[in-house]
């Protein structure tokens, strides 16, 4: 069934063909339309849940690590300094190894107030043991939630579904609403082996003494390696079921490619028109899109850009004191690899400001020269 509609309701479409049966909500710009219309679904009867109104987001994520612990599939959504207010208790959910299923609608964060799109809040959650994926459209975005809750339910772990706040959860566009019954195929009923039961009584989140914590962190580290192969196969599953996938990375024109755009989220929309006028000009440019960021797919990546001489990364983020987030993470992946291309990183469209044809373009030429100019280069800086 194909409807006109926004990109968050597509998100609260997944939920409910998810099955989704506790939600907690808090509402926070630019995500509340999806728990809107979640609340309109728990309402009216199509969506059998238990919709739990709460006072914060720490509230929030505390109430879905209880019913996750109880056997329950779970989700909410937040943006910005509502997951930074989570923080604490993200690591407390990945700890207990809870499949819980959350959507970001990405923000800049404060001060100075500011609602625009920007990657830090969740690329700052990424030691926190949560999966994490970027989504490009409102297509990819029901599809990606649908395939988080497969991935979590089977590694158990957390995930963030990423969107950018207003470029993507305020934009209608026809979305492919899948039906319920494939759905059900692809996702079976959440039965977890051990779950908190009256009746069958064990103990969680006690406390682990250094013979035995460090194991603990091993297993999760394990699961979250598992996860890459987990989420390509189901991706691949789904492809098989629904006709379309997006794999852990996204290439596009890279065959022959001396140069590559590397960038994640709707920033990757602008990037392929760029990348198609340089190749009208008869450049070899491509563009790798990040989707899975959290595993980081190393293997993908170095295969992605194995015949690239020169990469610009556009971050739409910054950890102070170093660089671009995209960028630390991509040199951290080719370091280890056989082939080692000039790694250039810029930092673009902080606040929400606009990543423009004109910028990216600047960022290839800029990468075309012979060598870095410095460490972390600014794009669209107005001084």
């Amino acid at each position: 069934m194909e409807k006109v509609i926004l990109s968050s309701h597509a998100v609260a479409y997944a939920v409910k063909l998810c099955r989704a049966q506790v939600i907690t909500a808090f509402p926070i710009t630019p995500q509340t339309a999806i728990i809107e219309k979640l609340a309109e679904f728990c309402a009216t009867g199509e969506l059998r849940a238990r919709f739990i109104k709460v006072e914060s987001e720490h509230s929030g994520m505390a109430a879905l690590i209880g019913a996750s612990s109880a056997g329950s599939r779970t989700f909410t959504a937040t943006s910005s300094q509502g997951l930074a207010l989570m923080h604490e208790v993200l690591h407390w959910a990945a700890g207990a190894r809870l499949p819980i299923v959350m959507v970001n609608g990405n923000r800049a964060l404060g001060p100075p107030w500011n609602l625009g799109p920007e990657h830090t809040d969740s690329l700052s959650q990424r030691d926190t043991g949560w999966l994490q994926f970027y989504c490009e459209s409102g297509q990819e975005a029901i599809d990606t939630v649908i395939q988080a809750y497969r991935v979590a339910e089977e590694v158990l772990l957390p995930v963030i579904v990423a969107l950018d706040g207003y470029y993507l959860t305020h934009t209608t566009e026809p979305i492919d609403i899948p039906e319920e019954a494939v759905v059900d195929e692809y996702l079976p009923p959440y039965h977890p082996k051990h779950k908190l039961d009256v009746a069958d009584p064990k103990a969680f989140g006690g406390f682990a003494g250094p013979e035995l914590y460090m194991e603990f962190r091993y297993k999760m580290f394990q699961a979250m390696e598992e996860a890459q192969r987990v989420a390509a196969k189901a991706d691949l599953d789904f492809r098989r079921l629904f006709g379309r996938g997006y794999g852990l990375v996204d290439p596009y024109r890279l065959e022959d490619a001396e140069l590559a755009l590397v960038a994640a989220g709707t920033l990757a929309s602008t990037a392929r028109e760029v990348v198609d006028a340089r190749r009208g000009l008869g450049e070899k440019v491509g563009l790798l899109r990040i989707r899975l960021f959290r595993p980081f797919p190393r293997a993908e990546v170095r295969q992605a850009l194995a015949r690239v001489s020169k990469v610009a990364v556009i971050d739409r983020a910054i950890s102070f004191g170093h660089e671009g987030i995209v960028s630390q993470e991509l040199k951290a992946a080719l370091y280890g690899g056989e082939h080692r291309p000039l790694i250039y990183g810029f930092v673009a469209g902080l606040g929400g400001r606009d990543v423009t044809p004109e910028d990216l373009e600047e960022a290839l030429d800029r990468a075309g020269k012979e060598g870095p100019e410095e460490e972390v280069l600014w794009l669209g800086i107005r001084l």
